[in-house]
């Protein structure tokens, strides 16, 4: 081969290379939402979600492992696990440096059960300072757990909230009370400027724009005793009926708790507020009924990546993962 061939070989393997690469630029989807849950929604596709009781997910390495996961978003508890900020700080950072997933996103969603039970209004209020400190991290949503009262949920929505968002404010809600601090670094997770995060970073779908899906447990008697005036504050994108702490608070107990026809009841009972509020609804899926659950309406849910498949090729999800 001559220097001339040899040359025009390297040229032409270079070119192949550069189109191979734009080629793969070109088909990476461009995502319309930071959160990847909620562009899911707006599609009317369920979601699929994973997570743990562990406690182990807080590094990041494990972020940067989780980073290309199935699931449509990652409920990271610390409910029941410690309340570490830290540990959740670094496993948003491994979610960055394992991105972007495969539907263009920079990070999977991440929905985080904080440790403050709604009980009522003053009780959310006191403990208001840990769903800024989470929010702060660069997490994509939150769930308040025991939403038992009406004024427990506004004052959830409410802590969420910076108060340059006025949407719901004639609907039964108060001005947000987030402060501005935390900002930087949640912005520099979502790959934003300050700007672009403060004006972004509100509850949807009361603001078609938001990027942070709130969500309620209505998982005991008191919840379910209000479960139409929960659900009726403004800013909830999605609500759960928590069938374990459910059947403790019913008092049944046993491996077929929730064929109980009381349980039964309080599905019923929530999966009903749901819709008249238009609110998305949670409820455990396998790979037995997903499609069941999806033609009863049920839009959210933990799922293997098995179910969330079959699931996907039902509804014939275009967005990959």
């Amino acid at each position: 081969m001559t220097k001339t061939q040899t040359a025009l070989f390297g040229l032409a393997g270079s070119l192949a290379l550069a189109f191979g690469v734009a080629n793969l630029v070109a088909q990476t989807p461009k995502p319309k939402h930071i959160n990847r849950a909620i562009e899911l929604l707006e599609q009317g596709q369920p979601v699929y979600y994973t997570g743990s009781h562990s406690g182990t997910e807080g590094s990041f390495e494990q972020g940067k492992k989780d980073a290309q996961i199935y699931a449509d978003y990652i409920s990271y508890d610390m409910e029941h696990a410690p309340y570490d900020i830290k540990g959740l700080a670094d496993y948003m950072k491994g979610l960055v440096a394992g991105g972007p997933t495969k539907s263009g996103h920079r990070t999977p969603a991440v929905i985080v059960n904080v440790p403050v039970n709604g009980l009522d209004e003053a009780a959310v209020h006191a403990n208001s300072w840990m769903f800024q400190q989470v929010l702060a991290t660069g997490v994509h949503g939150i769930m308040l757990t025991h939403a038992d009262t009406p004024g427990a949920v506004r004052a959830f929505v409410e802590a969420a909230r910076f108060p340059i968002h006025k949407q719901g404010l004639d609907k039964g809600i108060n001005e947000g009370r987030r402060g501005a601090h935390g900002t930087p670094t949640a912005a520099q997770i979502w790959g934003v400027s300050n700007d672009e995060y403060l004006d972004r970073a509100d509850v949807w779908p009361l603001n078609p724009r938001g990027e942070l899906l709130l969500g309620l447990k209505l998982e005991d008697k008191y919840a379910l005793a209000n479960a139409e005036e929960n659900l009726k504050i403004p800013g909830i994108g999605f609500a759960e009926w928590g069938p374990g702490d459910m059947a403790l608070s019913l008092g049944i107990r046993g491996p077929n708790a929730e064929r109980d026809p009381k349980m039964q009841a309080a599905r019923a009972k929530v999966f009903a507020a749901c819709k008249a509020n238009k609110i998305f609804f949670l409820n455990s899926m396998s790979a037995n009924n997903v499609i069941d659950m999806i033609k009863e309406g049920v839009m959210v849910g933990p799922a293997s990546q098995e179910t969330a498949e079959i699931g996907r090729k039902y509804t014939k999800r275009a967005l990959p993962w």
